[in-house]
């Protein structure tokens, strides 16, 4: 399976029992605001802000915040200058990761994430140096418990994403990312109810290491994430679907 959307699942439900709303509320209006600076404030003409807005809306982020953070963006109201950076390294034992950010001082988030890296056995790399493993890819995931790989696939493929696979308790509909809205609303419309929407950087093929191995990469990922400025970490670490998180 992906690292990436195995991770991404991970992060979701450990988001939901440390109950970090609050954090990834700041990190949804970051790139809402970068968004629509970039590429103006009406979501009918900027497809990054749509998705930027399906995701808050997913995160049940008020309306009234995702407005503001718009605002900012197109300089109705004031905001920070955020900027986007792309930091590329390796975790222990050689996996990649990739850390998407959006940061008002580049010096504090590059000595950051460099710092992290450090402390958790990796080591920050050079621009370059891991982004060929990965593709951009579009995730739309849907629980197991809710519905069937079957009733998912029919209507998927009809909407024009590129493949649907069950992974642990999530079945993935995967698609371009000049697709992902349309495929998005697709299955909306037809009323299925997504537990993860995203557009992700996704490896071309993933690592496999021992359980422990497995959690100390997890480790230094999660800490990555956890950094105010990181908005998504990427990895090509092969995560095992019945891997025990609580062992240290």
């Amino acid at each position: 399976m992906s690292g990436h959307s195995k991770w991404a699942t991970i992060k979701h439900k450990k988001g939901a029992q440390d109950a970090k709303r609050g954090k990834i509320f700041t990190k949804l209006i970051k790139e809402i605001t970068i968004s629509a600076r970039s590429g103006g404030g009406d979501p009918d003409a900027n497809p990054r802000l749509r998705t930027a807005i399906l995701k808050a809306k997913a995160e049940n982020m008020p309306k009234d915040n995702i407005e503001r953070a718009v605002k900012k963006g197109t300089g109705e109201l004031e905001g920070v200058d955020y900027m986007e950076i792309t930091y590329e390294g390796y975790g222990p034992h050689g996996v990649a990761i990739m850390v998407d950010s959006l940061t008002d001082n580049k010096n504090r988030t590059a000595a950051d994430v460099r710092s992290i890296f450090s402390k958790g056995g990796g080591n920050l790399g050079e621009t370059g140096c891991v982004s060929y493993l990965f593709h951009r890819t579009g995730i739309i995931g849907f629980p197991v418990d809710k519905y069937t790989e079957e009733q998912i696939f029919e209507q998927a493929l009809e909407a024009g994403a590129e493949d649907v696979t069950t992974q642990g308790e999530t079945i993935e509909v995967l698609c371009e990312p000049d697709d992902f809205e349309t495929v998005l609303k697709a299955m909306q419309a037809a009323g299925f109810e997504e537990s993860v929407a995203e557009i992700s950087k996704v490896p071309e093929a993933t690592v496999s290491l021992d359980p422990e191995e497995t959690r100390k990469v997890l480790r230094l990922i999660e800490n990555l994430d956890d950094h105010d400025d990181v908005q998504d970490v990427s990895t090509n670490l092969e995560i095992p679907d019945d891997l025990d998180l609580s062992e240290e």
